[in-house]
């Protein structure tokens, strides 16, 4: 390293930004990248001593101007790789654009990637495969078997003209067209068909009794498609069989469009500052999309041709961007979509790994921020048939809000931002082993307890640290914060306004709370040099992620003249562990009978895999979406004053009587 270069990292910092965890600081130029994610306590593995031998502190520089974070990341500012770096990259070898993070120092601003195969705790995508109720599967592909007699000297019809007359009079289906692969499958399908004995025999997939796309030889019992949920943090999917709707494999990834922004402005920014970017975007969802494609094969033992459907779900920059249109529209009034309608396309485009004669299908789009993801909502929860007035909430970096009943539906998308994944808290990290995701503070010593992910023991049970073991706790996920900031304020250690306070209560010399100037912070888990805490800070992002939910909410109330609802249902990943107890303590929801706030899972999955399974179902959700009427909330004037209002917990001015009643009953009233 050059003197000039030593003298100036003396009086100049950078700043780095580690993604997907959001965490950022600034340090001295000529530091290296492993040393900024330890000090910030970042999820990157390294087992070498930084020594450029396990390769597992591998990152990705991600290029661009990023506004939000006022950063322009480039490649100057990283150092270039040295002779140990290349050695490594000549002997074991580095994926494009990597870099050892060990080795690559801060010249300059950055924003890094992290990939999942570089962190110590991977993400639990805990997005299963919820029951669907009352569905009658009718898919839109279906098998027909057939047998037909070989080409003779007296009989020289094509191979086309006699399939096509076998599946008219075994079956009564005319009039079909022919898919390129359908037809390319033909000759050799009947021909290996002909082993099972003197005839011809095959099964032709027929797709909406209209176009036949795959056919192979002899009788197939069977054909599998694959729901899809495209989320701006998680992507999942779950493979199902057509014929009965068994779910035979489910799995999840993380969306490799984090390292462009942690959350869907963030990814138009991007794409505003970086003109022609949104190929680059297309291309990270779709390489996702395939590799779980992939994963879901190896585990249900599935071959890839087998699979003739996939239906998809995301928000509208997902859905538009996985079919490769650019959505940078979506970030200037007034947020049109290119398309809004349900769409088929054949799966091949799209680069998926399925049979070449599968298709996928997209479900519509409502409106500019409301998405394919709320219409699958609104098909598994089914508002629009409901008498009782219904409240729909999809958490995550964004809450899509749908309110109504069977006479009116309207809906609404509030910037919530990452807080509720964990993402920008002191100590957050998203759901993985060691994270802690229930929180309880003893009313009378407040020492607090607690749960951690992947353990079933509470922090003051025998058996507790050896159940959690070396890796211990690493941090406190979505739902461990909410608990966290309700049992803070309902032990009256935080006030309504969310500022900390000691209420008369002596917590000098305490050693779960830590003077920070004036305030203080909450520890919640000490070991060595790891300390778990809650932060002054960290209660604000949880004030403003849950007051842009509730305004959203309560501008659809006003706006449907309603000043209740009757039934709430929190769905997406965090809303599916969320206790609804404390998300109701804090104010995200507004007052109800909490005996009719339930946990609606992956909703947008679930609604993805009924349009998979249900031709019906398709033709239901096209005609609804076209109905749900949309509220803008970044121009609603009253937005505002909603949003001021629900700072406070659980709010400055609603009532909760509902709340204050069930706190009684579970002797959890504030002190």
């Amino acid at each position: 390293m050059s003197e000039a270069f030593e003298q100036e990292r003396e009086t100049e910092t950078a700043r780095v930004v580690f993604m997907p965890s959001g965490r950022r600081g600034d340090f001295p130029l000529g530091t290296n990248l492993l040393e900024a994610a330890r000090e910030l306590g970042v999820d990157l593995d390294s087992v070498c001593g930084g020594r450029a031998v396990c390769g597992r502190c591998q990152v990705l520089l991600s290029v661009g101007e990023f506004a939000k974070l006022q950063i322009s990341s480039v490649a100057e500012n990283l150092t270039e790789p040295g002779e140990t770096e290349e050695r490594y990259k000549r002997i074991k070898g580095l994926k494009d654009g990597r870099r050892l993070g060990c080795q690559a120092q801060l010249r300059g601003d950055v924003v890094v990637d992290v990939p999942v195969e570089s962190q110590i705790h991977r993400q639990v995508v805990r997005k299963s495969a919820d029951e669907i109720r009352n569905l009658e599967i009718d898919p839109v592909t279906k098998l027909y078997y057939v047998e037909l007699p070989k080409p003779s000297m007296e009989d020289q019809r094509s191979d086309l003209d006699r399939i096509a007359a076998q599946l008219e009079s075994e079956w009564g289906v005319a009039g079909l067209s022919w898919s390129l692969p359908f037809l390319a499958g033909l000759s050799p399908s009947l021909r290996a068909g002909e082993v099972y004995g003197g005839e011809f025999k095959a099964t032709v997939a027929v797709r909406e009794e209209c176009e036949a796309v795959a056919i192979w030889p002899g009788f197939k019992e069977r054909i599998y498609g694959i729901a899809i949920d495209v989320g701006t943090t998680t992507v999942a999917g779950h493979l199902c069989a057509l014929d009965s709707g068994e779910v035979l494999a489910s799995a999840g990834l993380m969306n490799p469009q984090i390292r462009f922004g942690e959350d869907l402005m963030s990814r138009i920014s991007y794409l505003q500052q970086n003109e022609d970017s949104a190929p680059e975007l297309t291309a990270a969802v779709r390489d996702a999309l395939a590799e779980l494609v992939r994963e879901l094969c190896r585990q249900s033992e599935i071959a890839a041709e087998d699979i003739l459907e996939l239906t998809l779900v995301g928000n509208p920059t997902m859905h538009h961007l996985v079919l490769g249109i650019d959505p940078t529209q979506l970030g200037v009034e007034p947020f049109p979509l290119v398309l809004d309608v349900g769409l088929s396309v054949p799966a091949r485009d799209l680069g998926l790994p399925v049979n070449e004669g599968g298709t996928a299908f997209f479900l519509p789009c409502i409106a500019g921020h409301v998405g394919a993801d709320t219409a699958g909502v609104i098909l598994a929860q089914a508002p629009h048939a409901s008498e009782e007035m219904t409240l729909v909430i999809d958490v995550g970096t964004n809450a899509e809000i749908v309110l109504g009943h069977r006479d009116r539906l309207i809906a609404c998308s509030s910037p919530t931002g990452p807080a509720f994944e964990g993402a920008q808290i002191t100590c957050g990290q998203r759901a993985a082993p060691g994270a802690i995701e229930r929180v309880r503070i003893d009313r009378e010593t407040l020492k607090p307890r607690f749960r951690v992910i992947g353990v079933e023991l509470w922090s003051d049970e025998p058996g507790f640290e050896e159940a959690i073991g070396e890796a211990g706790v690493t941090g406190i996920c979505g739902s461990g914060i909410i608990e966290a900031v309700a049992e803070l304020y309902l032990s009256g250690i935080v006030a309504p306004s969310g500022r900390m306070q000691a209420k008369g209560r002596e917590v000098e010399g305490h050693p779960n709370f830590i003077p920070k100037g004036r305030n203080f912070e909450y520890i919640l888990h000490q070991s060595g040099d790891r300390v778990i805490r809650v932060t002054p800070s960290d209660i604000r992002a949880i004030q403003l992620a849950k007051s842009a939910c509730y305004s959203g909410t309560r501008l659809l109330m006003d706006r449907m003249g309603t000043s209740h609802v009757d039934r709430v249902y929190l769905a997406g990943a965090f809303g599916s562990h969320i206790d609804v107890g404390y998300a109701m303590a804090i104010g995200l929801i507004p007052d109800c009978d909490l005996a009719k706030v339930a946990s609606a899972g992956n909703a947008a999955g679930t609604g993805a895999r009924i349009a998979l399974l249900s031709r019906a179902a398709r033709q239901e959700i096209d005609r609804v979406a076209r109905t749900v009427e949309k509220v803008e909330t970044a121009i609603a004037a009253d937005f505002q004053e909603y949003f001021v209002a629900a700072i406070n917990l659980p709010h400055a001015s609603d009532p909760f009587p509902k709340l204050e009643a069930w706190l009684d009953e579970q002797g959890l009233a504030r002190r």
